[in-house]
């Protein structure tokens, strides 16, 4: 399936999820920008990524400081490319995995470890 249509689909799934997240939690991950990449064009131009990642959380999280720099401002990169291929292009698991990877790394932006994300079932 082609990027565009990737993207259409998960910035759906993304508006859902929000809606579904209690009022305190969706102010709050509202101010994490969220965009939608292909690892395919990134892998070249950053070669620290692991080329297999689902999704990533930059910047500082809701517990600290505010952020100074351009760098330090809060993000979550979900990457379709990789999401799809993880799926075996089955749109329902799609769906499902953007989710699961949304939540996830939003869990990182409101201060959580791997080890509290992956009790809520987030891993």
């Amino acid at each position: 399936m082609r990027f565009p249509r990737l993207q259409t689909i998960a910035t759906g799934v993304v508006k859902e999820t929000m809606l579904s997240l209690p009022a305190s939690i969706r102010d709050e991950a509202a101010e994490c920008r969220i965009e939608f990449a292909e690892m395919d064009a990134l892998i070249d131009i950053d070669e620290d990524l692991d080329p297999d990642l689902l999704g990533l959380f930059e910047g500082n999280a809701r517990c600290d400081p505010l952020p100074e720099t351009p760098d330090e401002m809060p993000r979550i990169r979900l990457f379709l490319d990789n999401l799809w291929d993880e799926c075996a292009g089955d749109l329902a698991t799609y769906r499902q995995e953007v989710r699961i990877t949304f939540l996830h790394e939003l869990g990182h932006y409101l201060g959580l470890d791997e080890d509290e994300v992956a009790a809520l079932g987030l891993a």
